[in-house]
């Protein structure tokens, strides 16, 4: 027997930042391409633009940083910020995830 929860985070009573969004930024980073990174996650890119944004004007800083086309292309990647939203948030899974088997096992 296991237990299983979902943790996100809210910033005035609205969804800002889960597992969802993290692996979209996960998945801007390994692919560099905002469009892959929707399409491995099964949305649209409008949609993921939209989490970008919405992110981003929440907390007023810069998640992504895209880089106009070119000769090479174009491209997208985390900034400092947005990996490090990303660590901080999986350090919070973690620790909610040992606190719940703890008190799992203290229980059942």
């Amino acid at each position: 027997m296991t237990v299983k929860s979902k943790v996100w985070i809210e910033i005035q009573g609205l969804p800002f930042f889960g597992e969802g969004r993290r692996d979209l930024l996960n998945n801007i980073e390994t692919t560099g391409s905002i469009s892959q990174a929707a399409k491995q996650l099964g949305i649209s890119y409008k949609k993921a633009w939209s989490y970008i944004t919405s992110m981003e004007g929440r907390l007023g800083i810069n998640l992504v940083k895209k880089q106009v086309g070119g000769k090479g292309g174009g491209g997208t990647a985390l900034t400092e910020e947005g990996k490090a939203l990303i660590d901080k948030f999986d350090k919070l899974l973690a620790g909610t995830q040992e606190a719940i088997d703890i008190s799992f096992k203290e229980i059942f």
